[in-house]
């Protein structure tokens, strides 16, 4: 008899500390959740910027490599909106120009063809953010990383102690833990 008032008592408070914890770390979960999805997709989605390529040739004639001017550059990048972004520009090969922008975007020419490929970076702001968390930004995040790792296991630990009987710990819930377990000890001992 006092198992059992102990057993059902174990379980409200599993209940309790399960649901407050749950709805306070849901925003953490949610952020680590998208953020641990772009990183793993890396080589698809840049979480940092988005990148729009634009390539088209020049119509008036350029003047040879070693004549072009900053000012020169400057002309060709006023028709896109990027005089104002102007750093520096170079000569990697004989008959190719770089121009590197202010943020990240760039500007390369074929001084032969006059074909232009022009990559804008644009941050996002949001996203970005998000995945910088991942990276660990700071001891400060350190501690609020540490205070939400317990928190997840908490809320593991009460999530599987609320349920009793067959759909508990020691009956269908139990099974679900045990194959939830061989998942990633598989992979380890698979890869």
């Amino acid at each position: 008899m006092k198992f059992s008032k102990a057993g059902t008592a174990l379980r409200k408070v599993s209940r309790f500390v399960h649901r407050e914890f749950s709805f306070f770390f849901a925003g953490l979960v949610l952020i680590y959740a998208i953020s641990g999805i772009v990183m793993n997709h890396r080589d698809t989605i840049n979480p940092n910027y988005t990148v729009a390529r634009k390539v088209y040739t020049l119509t008036d004639p350029l003047p040879v490599q070693h004549l072009l001017s900053k000012n020169d550059v400057l002309k060709l990048l006023a028709p896109i909106g990027e005089d104002g972004n102007y750093t520096k520009h170079y000569f990697p090969q004989e008959g190719q120009m770089k121009v590197f922008l202010k943020g990240g975007s760039s500007f390369q020419v074929n001084l032969a063809t006059r074909q232009v490929v022009y990559e804008k970076l644009t941050k996002r702001p949001l996203l970005g953010a998000l995945t910088r968390l991942h990276y660990n930004p700071g001891k400060w995040w350190t501690t609020v990383a540490d205070i939400f790792a317990g928190g997840l296991i908490l809320i593991t630990l009460s999530g599987l102690l609320m349920l009793k009987g067959r759909k508990g710990l020691w009956g269908r819930g139990g099974i679900e833990l045990v194959l939830g377990l061989l998942v990633p000890l598989l992979f380890l001992f698979m890869s």
